[in-house]
């Protein structure tokens, strides 16, 4: 009865929030309109004025209000989701019938690889920059005549004037999502089933429209000052109304954020690119320096939830986390195994952020969680592949002749999907290369344990593994978790084909070993959790609404007893950087304050429980210190030997995808994708190029 009740309640949230949001959607459709500047705005202004807030209380009200609530009702729904499923990461399927809309529409375009829905979004959010770009030139050209009169200046350059503006209007509504899409903890990317590192590619589109947008609205405005002898208007910082330098430190930033986003440097120099995106701050302040904070608050809400989402992964970075062990793979590759709360779940293919400070104090890498939280309740595990210099420094470091007895690493995350349905399907194809093996080691965890665990029957898995040498094969003894867990894996249809693409026959010479190296323990370490406990959806429900309530109350007070004495609710008397000033310190304000007594109250609440357990107590290195141990231990003599030995291994070819996918019976397959986007373009091409329906399409990999 109690699943019931929290059943309709999460369905009433939903359909509030969807409610809420077509009106914000309404609003911003009506914006370019004289009905919305000449009758509503004027109406919602009237009503919304007040001694407290001015006239930013309506913008506030308008724009910001309603996102916030929907991410507050958002983090309620995954809190009951949470209760109801009991961390089960089956959950029911809604909308099943559009599968469909999911599959792989277009393959080798600009965008990449686009669905159904995908496209029909991008439709959609293009007719709406068109719609809003027109009818913003409609009515500012509609007053056009009178005005070029008493100003004595030529119809194009005033046309030049009114087209910047607009274009600089229409790059707010890409910049009002641009940061939604990169809050790794948001609830209303979780509700709409988006996770993070899915999102980033929309957010790469928004980037290059909105800065295609404002570098044009910046390009139009110095034209037209230099046609009208007007270009000292360059570095006019005005005390009331638009600044014109701070809109120009905000557009160089922003120029420069988007030059280090060309593939040439991304991929070549990705310090530059990183550390070059900080940039983001300047970009912000000086944008609500631009434009004041009222016309901001459009933009804010992505913003704000943005800023709490990066507290608290600041938060959770300070924390030392546990590193039990890690297996040294000849590969050169690495799994890391962590002490994890007991009280931490997670779905398969979800991801942390790793920082090593002896390696790179500022640099944080992304990589797929490779344990199951069903099957290693205690402990959590990536895999390192080096590919790059700050993962072959790392397993430089762990490899050496001379082990280290302890190493210092904190976390973000875990991020994934709130849910996956792979036990839908009748079949699972993955289909991997090289490294792109990780996040499939999780899937099969998951699905080993529900064999195990289950009356429900679990798909057949076929996994295909395309590895450039024979020494990469260790990889695959990376399937079971080190920690000897009783498990039947004969209830499990895994049938493994792996392709070694640049070996004629197996090298011989390759030393196949695996090492365990495990590390002394200190007392500030602590066990991988959620950055907010257990109740973690709540608790970010509770800090989103306290900390806005919070700021509203700041700056009613201010307001009340400070500006408003000054200019009575005048735009045209108090500061806009005084006032914009002030409203930014009171967010970061509130922010801070509410999100630190969060953190700090779930940690004191959850003392006991964060107890670093040693799950690996039963091996005696652990008492006496750190350092290598089954050294030299063949993989014949491994606990995964019947799926490394049951493997069949393809030398000196290439996997033809095409073919092993006709060959594949059932009424529903999942292929699913992880490596090189050369691979993951061949499988959606064929997916596509099916007639069939029963191919159904996914990605896992990063398209950073």
């Amino acid at each position: 009865m109690d699943s019931e009740r929290s059943g309709v309640v999460q369905m009433g949230i939903w359909w509030f929030s969807v409610f809420i949001f077509v009106g914000y959607v309404m609003v911003w459709i009506m914006m370019p309109t004289n009905t919305f500047f000449l009758h509503w705005l004027p109406h919602i202004l009237a009503k919304a004025d007040s001694i407290y807030f001015g006239k930013q209380g309506a913008f506030l009200l308008l724009y910001t209000f309603p996102i916030l609530l929907i991410a507050t009702l958002a983090s309620l729904y995954l809190h009951l989701e949470q209760k109801r499923s009991n961390h089960n990461t089956k959950s029911k399927v809604w909308f099943s019938g559009l599968a469909s809309w999911k599959r792989p529409l277009l393959v080798n375009g600009p965008l990449g690889i686009i669905s159904m829905t995908e496209l029909s979004f991008t439709i959609m959010f293009v007719l709406l920059l068109i719609w809003s770009l027109c009818s913003y030139l409609l009515v500012m050209f509609s007053s056009l005549a009178l005005e070029v009169a008493n100003q004595r200046v030529q119809v194009w350059e005033e046309k030049l004037e009114r087209s910047a503006l607009a274009l600089g209007l229409v790059g707010n509504i890409c910049l009002a999502l641009l940061f939604f899409l990169v809050s790794r903890g948001s609830s209303i990317l979780r509700l709409i089933g988006l996770t993070s590192e899915g999102s980033i590619k929309y957010h790469i589109w928004l980037g290059h429209i909105a800065m295609t947008l404002f570098t044009a609205h910046g390009l139009g405005y110095v034209i037209f000052w230099g046609k009208t002898h007007q270009i000292t208007e360059i570095f006019k910082w005005n005390k009331v109304g638009v600044s014109n330098v701070a809109g120009e430190v905000a557009l160089l930033a922003g120029v420069i954020m988007w030059a280090a986003t060309l593939p040439s440097i991304r991929r070549k120099a990705f310090e530059l690119f990183f550390y070059t995106h900080y940039l983001y701050i300047v970009f912000v302040v000086f944008f609500v320096l631009h434009v004041g904070f009222s016309s901001a608050c459009i933009v804010l809400p992505g913003f704000y939830l943005f800023m709490i989402d990066r507290y608290l992964r600041f938060l959770q970075s300070q924390q030392k986390i546990q590193l039990l062990s890690a297996r040294v793979l000849p590969c050169e590759a690495v799994e890391l195994n962590f002490s994890k709360n007991t009280g931490l779940c997670y779905a398969p293919t979800s991801i942390i952020f790793v920082n090593v400070p002896s390696i790179s104090k500022l640099q944080w890498h992304p990589f797929t969680i490779t344990s199951c939280s069903n099957t290693d309740s205690d402990t959590l595990s990536i895999v390192i592949k080096s590919s790059g210099t700050w993962s072959h420094s790392l397993y430089q470091k762990l490899s050496s002749s001379s082990p280290i007895s302890h190493l210092d690493v904190s976390i973000e995350g875990p991020y994934g999907p709130a849910s996956t349905f792979y036990s839908k399907h009748e079949m699972l194809v993955l289909v991997s290369g090289g490294s792109g093996i990780t996040p499939f080691i999780s899937i099969i965890r998951s699905l080993l344990f529900n064999a195990n665990s289950e009356e429900g029957k679990t798909p057949r898995i076929l996994l295909i593994c395309a590895f450039k040498k024979s020494i990469d094969l260790t990889m695959l003894d990376l399937i079971l978790p080190a920690s000897a867990t009783v498990i039947d894996i004969s209830s499990l249809q895994l049938q493994i084909e792996v392709y070694v693409t640049r070996e004629k026959q197996p090298n011989m010479n390759d030393q196949k070993f695996i090492q365990t190296l495990w590390f002394k323990s200190n007392a500030s370490d602590e066990p991988v959790s959620a950055v907010l406990g257990q109740n973690n959806w709540l608790y970010l429900g509770i800090i989103i609404s306290s900390s806005f309530i919070l700021f509203l109350l700041l700056i009613a007070i201010l307001t009340r007893y400070y500006i408003y004495p000054i200019d009575h609710n005048s735009d045209l008397i108090y500061p806009y950087f005084s006032r914009s000033s002030l409203s930014m310190l009171f967010i970061c304000i509130s922010i801070v304050t509410v999100a630190t007594t969060a953190f700090l109250w779930n940690k004191n609440q959850n003392k006991d429980s964060r107890q670093i357990k040693n799950v690996y107590t039963s091996n005696p290195s652990t008492s006496l210190g750190s350092g290598y141990q089954n050294i030299d231990q063949e993989l014949g003599n491994l606990p995964l030997q019947s799926f490394a030995q049951t493997a069949k291994v393809h030398y000196g070819e290439r996997p033809d995808i095409k073919k092993i996918l006709s060959g594949c019976d059932a009424s529903s397959i999942g292929v699913l994708v992880s490596g090189p986007r050369k691979m993951i373009h061949e499988v959606a091409s064929i997916c596509t190029s099916c007639s069939t329906d029963d191919l159904h399409f996914e990605s896992i990999s990063f398209s950073w």
